[in-house]
C-alpha cells in the first residue's frame, strides 16, 4: 500500500497543477484586437489645363542645294589658269573666273571674222553704189514702168547683204567662243567636286567639277498623311511668293545645339512609291551668311531635325510633362482620392509638358510624381505642388 502511494502521489500532484494553469488561462481576459490602418501613398497632383495652342509637326531631312550644276567647257583647249577659289569647299563670287582656257586660237579666229565683216560691207557698199548707177540710167532713158531686179543691179545687192550677216554672225560666234575661254558663273556659290588642273587639255565633253549655288538651300522633310492635315496643308501645295509655314531648324554642331529659321514653299504632287510619304520643301536664304547660327552655316549635306509650325490654333488639354507615363498613360487621383490609370491620345510633347486632346479633363488631377507599382482604384493621398513664382 505505500508503495502505490509513493507511486500515485506524483501523477495527482501534476494532474491538480495542469487543472490550475488551465483554469488560469480560461479565466485571463481576452486581449484588445486593434485595428490595422492602411498607410496611404502620397503623391504630387498638378491640375490638368485647357489651352488654345498652335501645335507644330517634327520630322527631320538633310540639306541640299536648291541649284546644282555640273561644269563642262563649251570650247576645246589648254587649261591656263584654275582660280585658287576653284577648289573643294572654296566659295566664289557671281561673275568670277574659275578656270582659264587658253584663248590664242579664239582670237585669231576673231581677227579673221571682223576680215570678213569689213570685206562685206564694202562688198555692199559697191554693190549699192552700182544698183544706183543702174537706176539712174534706167530713169535718163526716159522708160515708162518699173524696172526689172536685174536692170538694177538688186540680185547683186541682195547677195551682198547676205554675205555681210554671215560674215557679222561669224564674227559673233568668234566672239562668243572667246569668251567662253573664261569659265564663269551667273550666282555666287561653292565647290562640291574639282576634276580639272592647269595644263589639262579639255574638250567639251570634259567634267571640270561640281558646284552649288549659296543664296538658297533646300531640305526635304517627309510627312505622314494626318501631318499634313494638322499642317493644313496639300499635296501639291506651292506657297505664294515670301509665304509660307515657318519651320525651325536644328542640329548639333561642336556639341552645340543650333537653330535655322525658313519656310515651307511647297508639297511634291505625287507620295512616294517606297515610303508612302508626303514630302514638303523647306527654303532658308543665303545659309552661309544672314542666315547662319552664330556664324555656323546651314551647310549642304547636314543633317537636320525640323518643327513646322501648325497652320491654326486649336483647344488643347495642357499637362507637366511628368504626368506622362509609358503607353500614353497618365495617373489621375479623382475625388474620393483613387487612383484611375488613364490612356490619353497625344498630340504634341516637349521636356516641359504634354499636349493631350481627350483622356482627361480640364481641373482634373494628374499625379508628377514616381510610383513603384500603380494599381487602378487604389487609395491615394493628393498633395498639390505649390505655386512657383
Amino acid at each position: 500500500m505505500k508503495k502505490f502511494l509513493r507511486i500515485i502521489a506524483p501523477l495527482v500532484v501534476l494532474a491538480v497543477g495542469f487543472g490550475v494553469v488551465q483554469a488560469m488561462i480560461a479565466t485571463k481576459p481576452a486581449p484588445e484586437k486593434k485595428e490595422e490602418t492602411q498607410r496611404l501613398v502620397s503623391l504630387y497632383v498638378d491640375p490638368v489645363r485647357e489651352e488654345l495652342v498652335t501645335l507644330g509637326v517634327q520630322t527631320q531631312g538633310e540639306v541640299r542645294p536648291h541649284t546644282e550644276i555640273e561644269l563642262y567647257p563649251q570650247v576645246s583647249g589648254r587649261v591656263v589658269s584654275v582660280a585658287p577659289r576653284f577648289a573643294v569647299g572654296a566659295g566664289f563670287a557671281a561673275g568670277e573666273t574659275l578656270v582659264k582656257i587658253d584663248d590664242t586660237d579664239y582670237r585669231l579666229a576673231l581677227t579673221r571674222a571682223e576680215a570678213r565683216v569689213a570685206e562685206a560691207n564694202v562688198r555692199l557698199i559697191q554693190e549699192q553704189a552700182a544698183a544706183q548707177i543702174k537706176r539712174q540710167q534706167w530713169e535718163s532713158t526716159g522708160r515708162t514702168g518699173e524696172p526689172t531686179p536685174l536692170q538694177v543691179h538688186r540680185p547683186q545687192v541682195i547677195e551682198a547683204e547676205a554675205k555681210l550677216r554671215s560674215a557679222e554672225a561669224d564674227l559673233a560666234e568668234a566672239k562668243l567662243n572667246l569668251s567662253r575661254t573664261e569659265i564663269k558663273l551667273p550666282f555666287a556659290g561653292r565647290v562640291r567636286e574639282r576634276a580639272v588642273g592647269i595644263g589639262q587639255f579639255v574638250t567639251t565633253g570634259t567634267p571640270l567639277g561640281r558646284v552649288f549655288a549659296t543664296d538658297l538651300i533646300e531640305v526635304r522633310l517627309p510627312l505622314t498623311d494626318s501631318q499634313l492635315k494638322e499642317l493644313n496643308l496639300s499635296i501639291g501645295y506651292v506657297a505664294p511668293a515670301g509665304e509660307g509655314l515657318p519651320v525651325t531648324l536644328g542640329a548639333i554642331v561642336g556639341n552645340q545645339q543650333h537653330q535655322w529659321h525658313g519656310r515651307i514653299v511647297r508639297t511634291h504632287a505625287a507620295v512616294d512609291r517606297e515610303t508612302r510619304l508626303i514630302y514638303a520643301v523647306a527654303e532658308v536664304a543665303d545659309p552661309y551668311g544672314a542666315a547662319a547660327s552664330a556664324g555656323v552655316p546651314l551647310a549642304v549635306g547636314m543633317f537636320v531635325t525640323a518643327e513646322i509650325e501648325g497652320a491654326a490654333p486649336r483647344r488643347a488639354l495642357v499637362m507637366p510633362r511628368e504626368a506622362l507615363r509609358n503607353a500614353d498613360k497618365v495617373y489621375v487621383v479623382n475625388a474620393e482620392e483613387k487612383l484611375e490609370i488613364r490612356t490619353v491620345e497625344v498630340l504634341s510633347t516637349s521636356e516641359e509638358r504634354v499636349l493631350v486632346s481627350s483622356g482627361v479633363e480640364p481641373g482634373e488631377q494628374v499625379v508628377t510624381s514616381t510610383i513603384a507599382s500603380a494599381v487602378d482604384g487604389m487609395q491615394v493621398q493628393a498633395i498639390t505642388r505649390l505655386a512657383q513664382g
